[in-house]
């Protein structure tokens, strides 16, 4: 995934109201930018660390910029917008980059499906082969090349592996795909402390059939872009 413009960078200040930030600029002083993700953000907001940002030429937007990258407490890049996992993943299935989920011949987004009125991200399909992938970012960076999901508690989570479940059961593939939006991570874990309810889920999904994918990204202010899969710690 490129930007349209490379990232300007900056000095993270602080998030309040969840959706706003307020970030040191190099020549404009301090700016308030969206903040695209309404989750935690455990160990990502560092005031006085080095952040990017994106601009928008959009004369309706209140804030014309977007906070797209931070470094993390563990000096990592991490890219928050939550919404770019679903762009980076759909680039990388089009172009064949994911081995476990090549040569399918359409690519579907946000269809209904399920038994409690969920979307999917994405459904592939291979002749009468149906495959279910739901798309979750990953920014929860604990350092010594480790990542954890999630940072918080998630019903939605949770209802998203019923439903991944459920398709499996009828014989269809389901797969819970990992976009690990931080540089320098090899391995993924999953938070128990925080969310117990989610592991207990996420070991009966896979008991069901359901498989699970975790990739880290390459980040830069050019752009990110899925790399190679990372160990899975269950």
């Amino acid at each position: 995934m490129r930007y349209k413009t490379p990232l300007q960078k900056g000095v993270f200040l602080r998030r309040y109201k969840r959706f706003f930030a307020e970030v040191e600029t190099l020549d404009k002083g301090i700016v308030t930018l969206h903040c695209p993700n309404t989750g935690a953000l455990q160990n990502c907001l560092v005031e006085g660390s080095d952040c990017w940002y994106s601009l928008s030429d959009n004369p309706r937007r209140k804030l014309s910029g977007t906070l797209e990258q931070v470094t993390t407490s563990s000096g990592n890049l991490a890219g928050i917008n939550s919404a770019s996992a679903n762009t980076i993943v759909f680039e990388a299935l089009k172009d064949d980059r994911i081995g476990q989920l090549t040569n399918y011949r359409t690519i579907s987004r946000e269809v209904r499906f399920g038994l409690e009125n969920s979307k999917i991200d994405f459904l592939l399909k291979r002749g009468d082969q149906n495959c279910f992938v739901e798309v979750k970012s990953v920014s929860f960076d604990m350092g010594n090349h480790l990542a954890l999901f999630p940072d918080a508690q998630t019903s939605r989570g949770r209802k998203h592996l019923r439903e991944l479940a459920h398709v499996a059961s009828l014989g269809h593939r389901a797969m819970l795909f990992f976009c690990v939006q931080l540089s320098s991570v090899n391995r993924l874990g999953f938070a128990k402390r925080i969310d117990p309810e989610y592991l207990s889920t996420l070991k009966a999904s896979l008991k069901g059939g359901v498989e699970i994918l975790a990739m880290s990204c390459s980040l830069t202010k050019y752009g990110i872009n899925l790399t190679r899969a990372v160990d899975l710690l269950i």
